[in-house]
């Protein structure tokens, strides 16, 4: 029976990825003159955003990573006003069959801290864990919430957009569910990491835990 479910953030809660990347590309060119693709922006991912600016701007830290953040904050309104559909009626499901939420993300925690005000969902989940500028062991964050929350490994379930989620779910010796609603997911690429569900909906999400819970 699962007890607690751990979400990934971007692009399974909410549809942030593009908006991390417009932070990223307004900043940068601000500071340096240059326009980056999006795809230069994607490749400096793995740390949190302490990091990437770190990679893009190594002289100007400071100023950047306050620029980055006031991006963040000024367009999250606009370009990601609420989380993914479906995703706060299955919070509150998950609260009233007393299945506890948490989140292991990548992120840093200053813009996690923005997204989860902005998107009204700092209630739902009684843990965090986010990534620094070294990069994110989300295995060990997994296996961290798990020894906080105390179910055993079989009750509890993480649920991302990304191959390297499965592999992190796996390693942590859960269940994965990959999160394939958004634009941005690879279905064919994650169906083929083996997941032990895919769903293309949050609705799909809902059904694969009830069907976990038997």
């Amino acid at each position: 029976m699962i007890k607690c479910v751990i979400f990934d953030m971007d692009g399974t809660l909410a549809d942030t990825l593009p908006l991390c990347i417009e932070s990223f590309r307004r900043s940068i060119e601000k500071l340096s003159g240059k326009i980056l693709t999006d795809r230069e922006i994607i490749e400096t991912f793995g740390p949190s955003e302490e990091g990437v600016v770190k990679k893009l701007l190594p002289g100007n830290y400071k100023e950047g990573l306050e620029l980055y953040l006031r991006y963040y904050k000024e367009l999250h309104g606009i370009m990601c006003p609420r989380p993914f559909d479906g995703i706060i009626p299955l919070l509150e499901w998950l609260k009233s069959q007393n299945i506890s939420a948490a989140i292991v993300t990548g992120k840093g925690g200053k813009s996690l801290a923005v997204s989860l005000k902005v998107l009204r969902l700092e209630k739902y989940f009684c843990r965090t864990e986010y990534g620094d500028e070294s990069g994110t062991d989300k295995c060990e964050f997994i296996g961290k919430i798990i020894r906080q929350l105390s179910p055993d490994k079989r009750e509890a379930v993480y649920v991302g957009d990304s191959v390297s989620d499965i592999i992190s779910s796996r390693k942590a010796g859960i269940r994965a569910v990959a999160a394939a609603w958004a634009e941005t997911a690879d279905k064919e690429r994650l169906k083929a990491a083996s997941p032990d569900y895919l769903a293309e909906s949050v609705a799909e999400l809902k059904d694969a835990i009830e069907k976990m819970n038997g």
